[in-house]
């Protein structure tokens, strides 16, 4: 089972990862990607990221892919979410998978406990 802490050490993995492919291609920037906020779920959290404020416009800089992180605490899952479907879809969504989940573990139990 996965602390808050631990969800947040994977998501800054993924994040460091994420660094290497985003990048402004014209004047060559790297950007300072982190976690921007943090939200309970009943199975885990979810990390939205991205960009911090440019020091000299005060603007966050904007780009594609950066859709927020879905952390499970008992599965240990990392889901990487889709910026073109609303959150709040992908989240119910994620909840009728954990429901689906657990109903064919408890099939699969009942079904082992009547063999001989």
């Amino acid at each position: 089972m996965l602390t808050k802490e631990d969800a947040r050490r994977l998501v800054l993995a993924e994040i460091h990862e994420a660094r290497s492919h985003i990048h402004d291609a014209r004047s060559h920037v790297t950007y300072d990607l982190q976690i921007l906020r943090v939200e309970d779920l009943p199975f885990g959290w979810i990390f939205y990221w991205g960009a911090v404020r440019d020091g000299q416009s005060g603007q966050r800089p904007q780009f594609g892919g950066n859709g927020p992180f879905l952390v499970d605490r008992e599965n240990e899952r990392l889901i990487r979410t889709a910026t073109s479907i609303p959150i709040a879809r992908q989240i119910e969504d994620y909840e009728r998978r954990l429901r689906r989940e657990a109903h064919a573990r408890n099939t699969a139990a009942k079904q082992a406990a009547q063999q001989p």
